[in-house]
């Protein structure tokens, strides 16, 4: 039974995360209930097969944590889309989009997605896109005619893509914690010049999969406004335009809503991908870039910035927090022989890497059903990420495979998170049920994403191959 107790500690962690615990206390708690029960079964001679040297490691994984340059990129992505979300952006991008696309049969859910893609490639923050777009264009859907499931399924599923288009803040943590492991799987190797794999990397190998997940969803709104016509109306673009009440015409509400994120956008993006800033230095950029626009439409005075610097403050706080939990849960997870066995149960699995890549996909993709993304990049990807590593997968593929997993996690039944940021601002007419029918087709086409990216896997890492 004592050789199972990194099985049962994982086990524990997860129960006590689904009954609500915080994650940080949940993790270091748990981790250290079951280091005193090891160190407290060798004092009675009884062999727990237990490390207690491990522990001795926590402080360096402290300064460590407190040091990481990488992570500096969290309050920086943080501040910069809550900026954006507190300077309107997204209402000024939502109404242009629905001009240009809104006469087209399933125009507005068009519109929806693109100006997620966007949102995603400027804030990276799935609640408030979610909120955002559920207060502006969920009534105005409804109202022309959508289908309840088609109008919520294309909001939830389109606020999600900041899990995965860049810069995103679950690629970051992500990739901090795969270049720990990546590093750890080389030594295991005995290679002692370990190769790196940064953010950066997992950024452009985010890139080609995000994007066609934006076609796949544009496809399939347009399929279901060309297969039943009355979920999807065409709208009349006067109408639209004096609901709206902007002056000036479409071409000027273009260039006031589209040019100034598209110039937010390619100024971080563009500065990563040239290779004149790393992600770090990029957030920088791009927190500088937000707090102009702000400026620029008049929506930053003090009571806004309070709460600007309030929210990036709590985020940032609430993932450090986790990190040096994590720190403790590792630490005590490798001093029970986590890893080996981890390691024996893998390579004994059928199918070898092939296998265990697709158990650990699956256990993510149903853990997505009650844990959170957080939850899951510090407990589960540092247990199983040096393993599949060490067993000679590409950190990038491995990387977007478990993001666009962890993708699905927002939306799956009944604990989505992005299903209850659409249920709290959703019109009471509109049934939970239909929320959750809404996004399984969306859930269908994610998996289908995998599914292709696990049979082509330069989809990930082709362009990462051509920056470096």
């Amino acid at each position: 039974m004592l050789e199972f107790m990194p099985l049962v500690l994982f086990a524990l962690i997860c129960l006590v995360l689904m009954a609500g615990f915080p994650v940080a206390l949940t993790l270091a708690g748990t981790s250290l209930a079951f280091a005193g029960v090891g160190m407290g079964l060798q004092s009675l001679g009884i062999d727990a097969n237990f490390d207690a040297s491990f522990l001795a490691a926590f402080p360096n994984r402290l300064f460590g944590t407190m040091t990481n340059q990488t992570l500096l990129a969290v309050p920086l992505f943080v501040l910069m889309g809550v900026l954006l979300e507190k300077s309107k952006v997204a209402e000024t991008l939502l109404d242009a989009m629905a001009l240009l696309f809104g006469s087209l049969r399933g125009g507005l859910g068009i519109s929806v997605t693109i100006v997620g893609m966007l949102l995603a490639a400027s804030t990276g923050i799935v609640g408030a896109t979610v909120v955002t777009m559920g207060l502006l264009s969920l009534p105005t859907m409804l109202k022309r005619g959508y289908s309840q499931s088609l109008a919520t399924g294309t909001i939830c599923a389109t606020g999600t893509l900041g899990q995965i288009i860049p810069p995103s803040i679950a690629l970051v943590l992500l990739g901090d914690v795969l270049s720990s492991a990546y590093q750890q799987a080389q030594l295991s190797m005995g290679i002692w010049s370990p190769k790196t794999v940064s953010v950066g990397d997992l950024f452009i190998g985010a890139l080609i999969p995000g994007l066609i997940l934006v076609v796949l969803y544009i496809a399939y709104v347009a399929f279901i406004a060309w297969l039943k016509p009355e979920s999807a109306p065409p709208a009349d673009r006067r109408e639209l335009m004096n609901e709206l009440g902007h002056q000036g015409g479409l071409t000027t509400l273009l260039l006031k809503g589209l040019v100034p994120p598209l110039a937010l956008i390619v100024a971080v993006l563009g500065s990563i991908l040239g290779g004149f800033a790393t992600p770090t230095e990029a957030s920088a950029v791009g927190a500088f870039g937000a707090l102009v626009l702000a400026l620029a439409y008049r929506k930053l005075d003090r009571a806004t910035l309070t709460d600007v610097v309030r929210a990036t403050t709590h985020v940032t706080t609430m993932v450090f927090l986790i990190l040096v939990g994590a720190a403790l849960f590792s630490l005590v997870f490798r001093a029970y022989g986590g890893e080996a066995l981890v390691k024996d149960i893998f390579n004994d699995m059928p199918g070898g890497v092939v296998g265990a890549t697709f158990i650990v996909m699956l256990v993510i993709f149903f853990l997505g059903f009650i844990l959170d993304f957080i939850e899951i990049t510090f407990v589960v990807v540092p247990i199983v990420g040096p393993v599949l590593l060490a067993m000679g997968l590409d950190p990038v593929w491995l990387g977007i495979m478990i993001a666009i997993n962890l993708q699905t996690s927002f939306l799956t039944p009944p604990f989505g998170f992005a299903l209850f940021y659409l249920r709290g601002v959703a019109p009471e007419s509109v049934p939970t049920t239909a929320i959750y029918r809404g996004v399984i087709p969306f859930i269908v086409l994610q998996v289908a994403m995998l599914i292709a990216l696990s049979f082509i896997p330069e989809l990930a890492t082709w362009l990462p191959a051509q920056f470096r």
